[in-house]
């Protein structure tokens, strides 16, 4: 059950645009994002993400995505500053890209585990913006058997610190 709490996930619906956020680093949100770009849910991924050690992780799963056999044009790739450090402060940048391009609802495209701690941030630094939340499954964590494998292990444990720190206002 502890698990199952992280997750919240939504139905997709059509939206203004979809939202990726940064911490893909297989690649597994930008997929799902383009794949609900493709099926006609919004017309493009914003696909975030910070700089790495060679350019910006968002070019990197964008890339990948096209790998995969998704179009280039259904991707929009947007670095966030060094100081975007956290869910809330991607929320926060993020949220101003969106106000400025007349963005008025989301599908909100992150990792399975993170969809109920990153939807309550968006609402909260961004009540103006109508959030779906939609989860791309996470190759290390599944809510009925984390605890099997040491990377389940840790992404529950780091989540839930995330989740509780969150709660106490950080």
């Amino acid at each position: 059950m502890a698990g199952g709490f992280l997750i919240h996930e939504d139905a997709p619906r059509k939206a203004d645009a979809i939202v990726v956020l940064g911490g893909d680093e297989f690649g597994v949100r930008t997929v799902k994002g383009g794949e609900l770009a493709k099926a006609g849910y919004a017309p493009y991924a914003l696909v975030s993400g910070p700089p790495t050690l060679l350019g910006h992780e968002s070019d990197e799963t964008i890339e990948y995505a096209v790998r995969q056999g998704l179009p280039r044009a259904l991707f929009r790739a947007t670095v966030l500053p060094p100081e975007a450090d956290s869910t809330r402060t991607e929320a926060v940048y993020l949220g101003k890209y969106l106000k400025q391009n007349g963005v008025h609802s989301i599908l909100l495209v992150t990792s399975n585990f993170h969809t109920r701690r990153a939807l309550a941030l968006w609402r909260k630094e961004n009540p103006w913006v109508a959030v779906t939340v939609v989860g791309a499954q996470d190759r290390f964590f599944t809510p009925d058997s984390w605890w099997k494998t040491r990377p389940g292990k840790r992404t529950f444990l780091n989540e839930w610190l995330k989740t509780m720190a969150t709660w106490a206002g950080r």
